[in-house]
Parts: C-alpha cells; sequence; structure tokens
C-alpha cells in the first residue's frame, strides 16, 4: 500500500507489525514478515567471515590499528536507505571492508585507509549473456585505477534470473566472481563470469558491482540489469 503520510515525511525500517520503505513511486508500508534462515553454505561462510573479523580486531589488531579505524569511520559516513549519511563504528567499517576481500581471495587489510573515501569506479555493464553455457561479460573502463592495483579487485554479485518486467531488484545478490587489477598485466575488458543460476533466453539479469582497493577502501555499489 502506497500513502502520503501527515506525520513521516521518510521513515523506513519496522515498527509493531509495519514496515516502512520507498521506491521510485514514494513512500510505502506493508505488512512485516519474518524471513527462512535456509542456513545456506553461502550464508555460513559470511557468518564465519564476520566473526573471524571481529575476533581480529581485539585479539590481533593493536590499540593504534583500531583508533585508525575509528578515525576512518568518522571521517567516511555512508548513505542509509533513505539516502542520508550516517556515521558507523571503526569496527562496522573494518568488518565491511574486509569481508568482500575475504570472499574474492584477498588479503585481509588490518590497517584502516588514510585516504578518507570510499574510493571511486566507472559503472561496469553486463554486455552479453550466454544462456546455454551460463555466462556473462562484465565490461569495465580499464583506465580505472584499480584495474592495474596488486591487491584491489572488481566484485560482482548476480541475481538469480528475473521476468523481463523486472525493473528493480534490491537482492538478494549471490557472489560470482572477482576480476583482480594487476600492476603487471592489467586484465582486459570484457571479463566472462559464469553465472551462480542458470538462465534462459528473455530471462533478465541483474548485476551488483563494488571496487576494493588495496588500502581497504569498499566503493559503494552499482547495479545494472540485461535480458538474456
Amino acid at each position: 500500500m502506497k500513502f502520503k503520510s501527515p506525520i513521516f515525511s521518510q521513515a523506513s525500517g519496522s515498527l509493531a507489525g509495519s514496515v516502512f520503505s520507498h521506491n521510485r513511486g514514494g513512500m510505502y508500508v506493508r505488512a512485516r514478515s519474518i524471513p527462512t534462515n535456509p542456513n545456506s553454505t553461502f550464508q555460513q561462510q559470511l557468518r564465519a567471515f564476520m566473526t573471524q573479523l571481529a575476533t581480529n580486531w581485539s585479539s590481533i589488531l593493536t590499540a593504534a590499528q583500531r583508533a585508525a579505524w575509528e578515525t576512518y569511520a568518522a571521517n567516511v559516513p555512508l548513505i542509509d536507505r533513505l539516502g542520508e549519511p550516517r556515521t558507523v563504528t571503526g569496527l562496522n567499517m573494518y568488518v565491511r571492508s574486509n569481508v568482500p576481500r575475504l570472499q574474492a581471495g584477498l588479503a585481509r587489510v588490518d590497517d584502516a585507509p588514510t585516504i578518507f573515501d570510499l574510493g571511486s569506479f566507472t559503472e561496469p555493464s553486463i554486455s552479453a549473456i550466454d544462456a546455454a553455457n551460463d555466462t556473462a561479460d562484465i565490461t569495465f573502463a580499464t583506465g580505472d585505477a584499480w584495474v592495474s592495483e596488486d591487491n584491489a579487485a572488481l566484485l560482482i554479485w548476480l541475481s538469480r534470473p528475473q521476468q523481463p518486467a523486472i525493473n528493480f531488484f534490491k537482492g538478494p545478490y549471490r557472489f560470482a566472481g572477482a576480476i583482480l587489477g594487476n600492476s603487471t598485466t592489467p586484465p582486459t575488458s570484457p571479463q566472462t563470469v559464469t553465472l551462480p543460476f542458470g538462465i534462459s533466453t528473455g530471462q533478465r539479469l541483474f548485476g551488483a558491482f563494488n571496487v576494493v582497493r588495496a588500502d581497504g577502501r569498499l566503493s559503494t555499489r552499482s547495479r545494472t540489469f540485461r535480458d538474456a
């Protein structure tokens, strides 16, 4: 149900049995539902990474390293679902920066970035889909800094196939792989990735991308889609 509230100009989250959110058409409210927990292998892996990082924060990082993450977090607010900046803790930023690195097989970064931003990159695209082999070509800007940087990467998440009438997809996405930066032999564009889910001709695939830099900065996410 969409509505114009005389009380709230913006709202996001749950209250009692209602969930408030917004999309291109405006604010809306729906009944709150309790999601199932399939406890998949991928969920278990993410939880293990987060547990590992939380343990490292208290048992491996020095006081100076933790203070540096607090400084980075204080200087680099994140944008919430309402488009408003919010400041997170140093631990939150440390985990945010490192979980995707671990997913991609990159080394953990314990020293906080000294450049106070999330980094930027040119939005990639899904330039082709091969439904017969369940692969997709990812096109990216070869002039972006991460491409020629060791221990940096373009991280790729892809959706389950959707109907072509679907224009907005919030998730969940499945991690599909990473295109690693390389100072000696930078990757060329496009690169082919294997889809985490099978797709048929006529279905729509959504993609989400982040760039992680060698110093630990993790960009905001860009999204795109293409029909198979």
